[in-house]
C-alpha cells in the first residue's frame, strides 16, 4: 500500500501495519455533531438557512448541521449550532470547539486542526416548549 492511502498512521502497530484505517467524514461528523448538542446552551444543529430562518434539526441526524474535511491524520471541523437565549454566546461556542476536538481526538486519534463554530441562530425559552416534535417516522 502506498503511504497517501495510510489514513490513521499512528493507529497502527509500530513497523507492523496489518493495513490501513480510513474513517468517512459522515462518521466524524456524527461524533462532532453528537459532542456539540451535549455541551450546554447548545439548543440544537442548524441544517442551514431555508427560507431566511434556520432550521434546528432533531437529535436523529447528528452529522446534519456540521462539515468536516479528514485528511490523512487531521480532522477540520464546521458545526453549526443554534443557542439557547440568555447564554454568553461566546463561552457556549468555546465550549462546543473543546468538546468536539476532545471527541474527535479521542475517538478517531485523528488530530482536530480547526474547530469552527458558526452560531446560526437563538432559541427563545417559549419557542423550545411550543415546538412540535417532528421525524416521527
Amino acid at each position: 500500500m502506498t503511504e497517501e492511502k495510510d489514513v490513521m498512521t499512528e493507529n497502527t502497530t509500530a513497523n507492523a501495519s496489518p493495513g490501513s484505517v480510513k474513517i468517512a467524514n459522515d462518521v466524524v461528523a456524527t461524533i462532532a455533531g453528537l459532542a456539540a448538542v451535549d455541551v450546554p446552551g447548545v439548543a440544537g444543529m442548524s441544517g442551514g438557512i431555508v427560507g431566511g430562518i434556520a432550521e434546528m434539526l432533531g437529535r436523529k441526524n447528528f452529522s446534519k448541521g456540521v462539515k468536516v474535511e479528514v485528511g490523512e491524520k487531521e480532522a477540520y471541523v464546521e458545526a453549526y449550532i443554534i443557542v439557547d437565549y440568555g447564554v454568553k454566546i461566546s463561552e457556549v461556542a468555546q465550549n462546543v470547539q473543546k468538546s468536539v476536538k476532545n471527541a474527535v481526538e479521542t475517538m478517531t486519534g485523528l488530530e482536530a486542526k480547526a474547530v469552527n463554530v458558526y452560531v446560526q441562530g437563538v432559541v427563545f425559552p417559549t419557542e423550545k416548549q411550543n415546538k412540535p416534535e417532528k421525524e416521527e417516522e
